[in-house]
């Protein structure tokens, strides 16, 4: 027994045994949609996905990613690969991100919190900066969010108050920043009515400035650094709405690469660089893009690239981005806590476990996966391989990206009969579908049937199992669509494409040789989730889950 009451020692299952290596795969992005042109899993060549979905009928079937089933807090709330892979991993659903932030603003907690008192320290002589995406697309910020934090901020003492917008287009429509930045200037300019110095500071694009993530850019964030804390940037304006039109008016404009841009005051001079005595808030949610900039505002020896000037301030995210590294060590909003994992009870009973993927996607398989923690449980029981993304390059110039790769690795850790599991997230759908490139995004989807292929015949090999699963939706549905369905189109004539997540469900599929006859997916868990996959994958290795979470999605029908 642990010191809380609980044990970790799992319990059989009466009727599945123990020792078959079970392969776990998640394709990143890989919804379920009607096939049509734009539906980019469906136009690939994809015979392995084909093959398991065109099985057996009680081997393959759909769940839910997104909204309440991984804890955001509507069904209008698409998923992502953060708050897929806690699912997956942690077999409950927890109040995630968005939901989280919404309690505490509504309830006036994040007030209270020792986050927000860090910063208010600074308000007397200083100023508060907000920097984060400026969108409502709900998968790393919320306008809503940066409006209530704005008006709470501003009852709570800030008098001075500058906000660092990044532009959108890949969440949410392209060309919707114009609207945004409207929409944030006008409540500005009522904060000002009431006394409140409030002004929009800085922008630019988020694949441009700012947002980069897992250290492959750093020169993104850098271009962030230059204009929000130096006051530097190659375009100034008077209005943060002149820039977004202005620099929109270049043909090849697009809200996520736009270039960042300083306001400056009649003189010419920047009107909000941040200063000692200042306060600053990351308000972004989701981590992944935010961990890079926490790193280059709160981290005393810092060497990624020339800060020039460091300025001593208070500086708080809006959630803590790394629960590992304690980063940054203040945050307006307490995370989620993910205890009692299915990996960590797995390794407590003795499976040998094996993770990979690359750069972009591993922390999903490992940190996510395991709660929002980084490093092994047991180093003797586990190996976690992360394969080097390509740098430089927007993924739709490689689209086959590592795939065959993470294929190769995990092929030869399940042949190597070393390890009890083997999971992977094959990125491919949902990178490259961020893109827009409907044709690379096909040339993606058959990457990474190729390398669930790969896998599943080491499986057959050794006499194992398979679960084939995804995070949430991206590629199976390329284009904006109206309310009867069919696709949108711009005032040219042309279709409106769709970068972002969807709200589709994904797909399930188990089997393999060492799969009992008899076992199939339940009948009577229609609204189940990636929740319910963690107490499947546990019935698998021939344990019965924790009673706390979400029930498992198979059964074994005697014959």
């Amino acid at each position: 027994m642990s010191s809380s009451g609980f044990s970790w020692k799992l319990e059989d299952h009466p009727k599945l045994p123990k020792g078959k290596t079970v392969a776990v795969v998640v394709l990143d992005g890989w919804g379920e949609a009607n096939p049509d042109k734009y539906n980019c899993i469906h136009v690939a060549e994809t015979p392995t996905m084909d093959s398991l979905k065109k099985g057996a009928p009680e081997k393959w079937r759909l769940v839910r990613a997104h909204g309440t089933a991984v804890g955001l807090p509507t069904e209008d709330d698409m998923g992502n690969s953060e708050v897929g892979h806690n699912a997956l991993g942690a077999g409950r659903i927890y109040a995630q991100g968005a939901k989280l932030v919404d309690f505490a603003l509504a309830s006036g907690k994040i007030y209270e919190g020792e986050g927000f008192k860090y910063i208010k320290e600074c308000f007397d002589k200083g100023t508060l900066h907000l920097i984060g995406l400026l969108s409502d697309g709900g998968v790393h910020s919320r306008l809503d969010q940066l409006q209530l934090l704005l008006k709470g901020a501003s009852e709570n003492g800030a008098k001075r108050i500058r906000v660092h917008v990044l532009t959108d287009g890949r969440d949410v429509l392209d060309g919707t920043s114009v609207g945004f930045v409207e929409t944030l200037e006008n409540d500005l300019s009522k904060l000002r009515e009431k006394g409140v110095d409030a002004q929009i500071a800085s922008g630019g694009g988020r694949m441009y400035v700012t947002m980069d993530r897992y250290e492959n850019d750093w020169g993104v964030v850098k271009r962030g650094w230059d204009a929000q804390v130096l006051g530097g940037a190659p375009h100034k304006f008077q209005t943060a709405v002149e820039a977004v039109k202005k620099l929109r008016e270049d043909p090849n404009a697009n809200d996520q690469y736009l270039p960042p841009f300083v306001i400056v005051d009649e003189s010419g001079k920047p009107v909000g660089p941040i200063l000692d005595g200042d306060a600053v808030v990351t308000f972004n949610f989701r981590a992944d893009r935010m961990v890079m900039i926490a790193k280059a505002l709160e981290y005393e020896d810092f060497d990624k690239f020339d800060r020039v000037r460091v300025p001593k301030i208070h500086y708080a995210g809006m959630l803590q981005y790394d629960g590992e590294l304690k980063l940054p060590k203040h945050y307006l909003v307490d995370p989620p806590e993910i205890e009692r994992t299915s990996g960590e009870y797995l390794v407590h009973n003795g499976i040998r476990t094996f993770a990979c993927s690359e750069t972009v996607k591993f922390g999903h398989v490992t940190f996510f996966w395991n709660g929002n923690r980084s490093g092994y449980f047991d180093a003797s029981m586990e190996e976690y391989v992360e394969i080097p993304s390509d740098a430089g390059i927007t993924f739709n110039v490689q689209p086959k990206m590592k795939a065959l790769e993470i294929a190769e690795k995990a092929r030869d850790a399940i042949l190597s009969r070393k390890f009890d599991q083997v999971r992977v997230n094959l990125p491919n759908g949902d990178m490259v579908g961020h893109t827009g490139d409907i044709e690379a995004t096909v040339v993606a989807c058959k990457a990474a049937d190729e390398a669930v292929k790969m896998i599943l015949d080491a499986i057959e090999q050794v006499g194992g199992i398979y679960v084939v699963t995804a995070d949430h939706g991206n590629a199976e549905d390329m284009v904006k669509r109206n309310k009867s369905g069919q696709p949108a189109l711009d005032k040219n004539g042309n279709i409106q494409v769709l970068t972002s997540h969807t709200l589709q469900p994904v797909p399930i599929a188990i089997g393999g040789p060492g799969l009992m006859h008899g076992v199939q997916f339940r009948s009577d868990a229609p609204d189940g989730g990636l929740a319910n996959v963690a107490a499947t994958v546990m019935n698998l290795h021939g344990f019965i889950a924790p009673s706390d979470y979400e029930p498992t999605l198979i059964e074994v029908v005697d014959n």
